[in-house]
């Protein structure tokens, strides 16, 4: 059992527990309306954001994909029985796209209100934080400096922190990389030199960490929940995947995949009824 703290209370983590065995048996009782539901072409085809580092990785080498989404949609499509089609893409916004035109049966994305109008999401199973990355010398010292006239915010277009601070930012511009994934916000920060960047904790500290010249604030404008996401009209689909979702979490599966990763810095979210 996983318990991120060492001060969680006893009765806490006996809550956990209970409530992963309430869901073991609703995510082992397969039936075959749940597989047409997930899998309707025989096969599972799972989309990986490679454009999130965090949650997924490939191999330069090997082109290999790995991380915490590549294990969970495996286990998904044991489960089922069926095999696992891993479907690569460099940002969350194509991922939407592709699952809006029917190519896609789950996707591993954050959870935001533009793609809940018409994907049902589990709760999530892991959170990452957003913040911004300046340059050294820059005034920008908080959050709230940042949402002031004359601030260029780049993001990554289609990006769950895109998609919130367009909801959010209400004095400062924001600019948009062709792409969500990878560093093209980071580029785009940099040729234009733009005044802030937003983007993933860990995807910022890792440019920061080359590059002297840059610091990352301390403070995250949002917490990032990543989920599995299936299109909306599905019967008995949402139920299952909520408890298999609940399972892995309170078993320690998504903690594992996320430490093998390497993705030390991301949280396991809390589980939820």
């Amino acid at each position: 059992m996983f318990c991120r703290f060492a001060a969680l209370s006893l009765v806490l983590c006996t809550m956990i527990a209970g409530a992963a065995a309430a869901a073991a048996p609703a995510a082992a009782n397969i039936t075959p309306e749940i597989v047409r539901e997930l899998a309707p072409t025989g096969t599972l085809r799972a989309a990986i954001n490679l454009g999130n580092s965090v949650m997924a990785q490939k191999n330069e080498q090997t082109g290999k994909l790995g991380g915490v989404t590549v294990d969970l949609a495996n286990e998904l499509g044991k489960r089922l029985g069926v095999p696992v089609s891993l479907v690569p893409f460099e940002a969350a916004g194509k991922v939407f796209e592709a699952m809006q035109q029917g190519q896609l049966d789950v996707a591993f994305i954050a959870v935001e209100p533009a793609r809940a109008a018409e994907l049902d999401f589990t709760a999530p199973y892991v959170l990452i934080e957003a913040t911004y990355m300046v340059r050294n010398d820059s005034p920008l010292k908080t959050l709230a400096d940042v949402d002031r006239p004359g601030v260029r915010i780049a993001v990554g277009r289609g990006s769950a922190y895109d998609l919130y601070l367009t909801r959010t930012i209400t004095n400062a511009t924001i600019v948009r990389a062709a792409t969500g994934g990878g560093r093209a916000m980071i580029d785009l920060f940099l040729a234009n030199k733009l005044e802030a960047v937003a983007g993933v904790r860990q995807q910022l500290a890792a440019y920061a960490n080359t590059d002297p010249t840059m610091r990352i604030m301390i403070d995250r404008f949002m917490d990032v929940p990543q989920a599995v996401a299936i299109p909306k009209g599905r019967r008995v689909a949402p139920a299952f995947l909520r408890a298999f979702v609940e399972q892995h979490k309170a078993s320690g599966f998504v903690a594992d995949a996320l430490k093998r990763s390497g993705q030390v810095g991301a949280v396991v979210a809390p589980g939820s009824p």
